[in-house]
């Protein structure tokens, strides 16, 4: 068999076919609507930051190949969780065999199971919400209101956490995109483990709803931040998974359009990786095509689907990206 000396050529000499061809595909069209003048949101389902996709979509960011983020409050937090009790977190990698009594004893010793990988109550989550809760405090105090991702940027550019660090921080997307200051949309926050402790602490009345912006208004900064960043060829759309974190921010072309009356550019470039099949009403199963009808994606906008584990294609995707 041939030597490879990067996984760029040896992609480009076995990925030939089928999903492995579209990666291939997704990816040259990726860099020509960059090298185009176009910019890109990514967008983050599921427990990628669980997967620890940080690896290499930190290193998109730094290499200014991802413009903007929208991601579940999971993703958000999940990062710095990794970033900050990695050496907790425990591997279960026969978790397909799990019975009710394990699982318990998962829970016994304060560990929350995501698929393969358990993530430590103590360490992980209350580590953060002692940090986060001084500074949500004092923003109330001050009469300030922030989004979810800028408060987690206030506690990582501080450095109040770097003592905690267990991992290489170049590994973490959420860092990188603070030292960037790259704009995060995270539409349905409240649902997040981090989104129940700000809840918790308003029924207690020691917080007030008010002090963290809401999903409208993360939608009406992004109407406007379209507004400012788009060009004739659209801002692309690089999708992984589904759900919420994809389909709030695609909406907002539409919304533009339809609902406003503005003239802007469809979405430029699609493309996503997903498990999901086509199904009944499921947005994640959903194919490209689809969002024509929505006002979403023109005709001729270069669109794939590839239909896999994202744990294994977006770092591949990603590494084609960047030459590696």
């Amino acid at each position: 068999m041939k030597k490879y000396t990067s996984v760029t050529e040896f992609m480009e000499d076995n990925f030939l076919h089928f999903n492995s061809a579209t990666i291939i595909d997704a990816a040259k069209g990726y860099r020509r609507h960059l090298d185009s003048g176009g910019k890109m949101m990514v967008t983050l389902a599921g427990a990628m930051s669980t997967a620890e996709l940080g690896i290499s979509l930190a290193e998109m960011i730094r290499q200014n190949k991802v413009q903007i983020i929208s991601c579940t409050g999971a993703n958000l937090e999940e990062d710095i969780m990794n970033l900050v009790a990695h050496n907790h977190y425990e591997r279960i990698p026969n978790y397909r065999n799990l019975s009710a009594e394990d699982e318990v004893k998962l829970v016994e010793r304060g560990l929350n199971r995501v698929t393969d990988t358990c993530i430590p109550e103590t360490e992980a989550f209350r580590r953060l919400q002692g940090h986060l809760i001084k500074h949500w405090k004092e923003c109330e105090k001050k009469g300030e209101r922030f989004f979810p991702h800028e408060f987690m940027y206030q506690i990582l550019l501080s450095g109040e956490l770097e003592q905690y660090y267990e991992i290489d921080p170049k590994n973490s997307w959420m860092l990188a995109a603070a030292q960037k200051n790259i704009p995060i949309v995270v539409p349905g926050w409240e649902d997040s483990t981090i989104g129940n402790i700000f809840a918790s602490y308003c029924l207690q009345g020691e917080l007030q709803p008010s002090t963290m912006k809401s999903g409208i208004e993360y939608m009406v900064w992004l109407a406007n931040w379209y507004k400012e960043n788009t060009n004739d060829l659209g801002v692309g759309f690089f999708q992984i998974g589904g759900g919420i974190a994809g389909d709030f921010p695609i909406c907002v072309v539409p919304m533009l359009n339809q609902d406003l009356e503005d003239e802007v550019p469809l979405w430029g470039y699609f493309c996503q990786i997903s498990d999901s099949t086509t199904s009944y009403g499921s947005y994640s199963g959903a194919v490209p095509n689809e969002k024509i009808t929505w006002g979403k994606l023109g005709g001729e906008t270069p669109k794939y689907i590839i239909e896999s584990d994202a744990t294994i294609v977006a770092p591949l995707m990603f590494a084609h990206i960047l030459g590696l």
